[in-house]
């Protein structure tokens, strides 16, 4: 005859109760939508760095002296960092967790402020910009991967929304606080980059206190490679490119040589009306993704690539009848061209890459948008400076306005082939 036991109500419990190390972490997508916000204010605050010394470089030419060629060089150098970054900070993100990325990035950030408003030579203008570019480079693959885990599988629009908003606007930010600052306040190349500290200090903060867990699952392969998309991602990935490319190419010449263009035009140097233009063009580029968002994703794109063929018409009509108010046109048409063409290359790799690869998808389609940023520009600042401004533009414009047709057309192929789901 067997004897029964009675097993305490408190013991069972505590035997049905998962160990600590075994318990599931409260999910994400729990998380109130102000945290969203809160995850992509790291995003704003590095890219106000990234374009904040674009109103100052008219100074430093006249402290230091450097041609237009050699500003497109130092312009340049960030895109060197950021494709550097991008080459291993999605992979490390995606392995080991969003804030051993972001961490680190932030506080090389700072450390480019430093070099930033003590610089007196190229070569410290280079090393500043070489450190933000790889500041940006993590942010755009782990700032933005975390922005989507802390949305979560419900929000991933709305996380692909914030995440590419608080990109532009930030850009926009930049230029706009650094005129500001630097017409109004005394150190006028010095005062911005004290603010900005501030501002990444902040963002510090906010990556301490962000509810994101490292990985339960990590990728493979390499952790120094060239970033790519999972099998059967490559087509979104693709299309995103053909159209963010062009983009984003456009309004790194506006930011490269935008104060020199107005320069010509309006014979001023003032920082405010450069900055000023910066800010207008990467506003624009944040509303129209409001305005878009419901749409789908090809027709974002393209839109996109439309709005990037006719600001590059804009550009040469602008420079060949020296007006500011059309150049200003095509600088806003730059920036919604851009913003579109993020939007829509965010959305297809959140709905289509799973979260233990999204960091190094989104450093692909960087890494896919930023090449030719890096080179166009600074091919145009060098021709410019040998055959004069007007010509350089309208070089320029003529081949990106040939690349965004052709990325409007792979789109319009893309999806009379395979439809979009409503």
């Amino acid at each position: 005859m067997s004897e029964s036991r009675t097993v305490p109500v408190k013991a069972v419990r505590e035997q049905q109760r998962p160990a600590a190390s075994e318990r599931p972490e409260a999910s994400a997508s729990t998380a109130p939508t102000w945290w969203v916000w809160l995850a992509a204010w790291p995003v704003t605050a590095v890219f106000i760095l990234s374009n904040a010394a674009t109103p100052l470089y008219v100074l430093w030419q006249r402290d230091i002296g450097f041609s237009k060629g050699t500003l497109t060089v130092i312009f340049a150098s960030y895109i060197v960092g950021l494709l550097g970054s991008l080459l291993v900070s999605g992979v490390v993100s995606d392995r080991l967790g969003r804030k051993l990325v972001l961490l680190p990035a932030l506080a090389l950030a700072v450390a480019a402020c430093v070099i930033f408003a003590t610089a007196s030579t190229v070569a410290a203008l280079v090393a500043a910009r070489l450190f933000t570019g790889i500041a940006v480079g993590a942010i755009v693959s782990a700032g933005m991967a975390a922005v989507t885990d802390v949305a979560g599988q419900d929000r991933k629009r709305l996380a692909a929304l914030l995440a590419s908003c608080a990109m532009v606007f930030g850009a926009g930010l930049g230029p706009l606080l650094a005129g500001v600052l630097s017409e109004t306040l005394p150190a006028p190349t010095v005062t911005v980059f004290l603010v900005e500290i501030v501002l990444l200090a902040i963002a510090i903060l906010a990556v301490l206190r962000t509810p994101v867990r490292r990985p339960a699952t990590r990728s493979t392969g390499a952790w120094v490679r060239v970033p790519g998309v999972p099998q059967g991602t490559s087509r979104q990935l693709v299309l995103g490119i053909a159209v963010f490319a062009p983009g984003i190419t456009a309004t790194s010449f506006v930011l490269s040589l935008g104060p020199s263009l107005l320069s010509g035009l309006l014979g001023t140097t003032s920082r405010i009306v450069a900055g000023a233009m910066a800010f207008v063009m990467f506003l624009a580029a944040t509303g129209v993704q409001f305005a878009v968002q419901k749409l789908r994703r090809r027709t974002i794109l393209t839109a996109g690539a439309v709005t990037t063929t006719v600001s590059m018409v804009t550009l040469i009509i602008a420079v060949h009848m020296s007006s500011v108010p059309v150049l200003i046109a095509s600088a806003l048409l730059a920036g919604a061209g851009q913003g579109m063409g993020q939007l829509g290359g965010l959305s297809l790799l959140n709905s289509s890459v799973p979260p233990q690869r999204l960091a190094e998808a989104n450093a692909a389609l960087n890494v896919g948008g930023y090449v030719p940023a890096g080179i166009l520009p600074v091919s145009a600042g060098y021709l410019s400076d040998a055959v004069g401004l007007t010509t350089g533009a309208t070089v320029f414009g003529t081949a990106l306005m040939s690349l965004a047709v052709i990325g409007g057309l792979v789109v319009v192929a893309d999806r009379r082939r395979v439809p979009e789901p409503a």
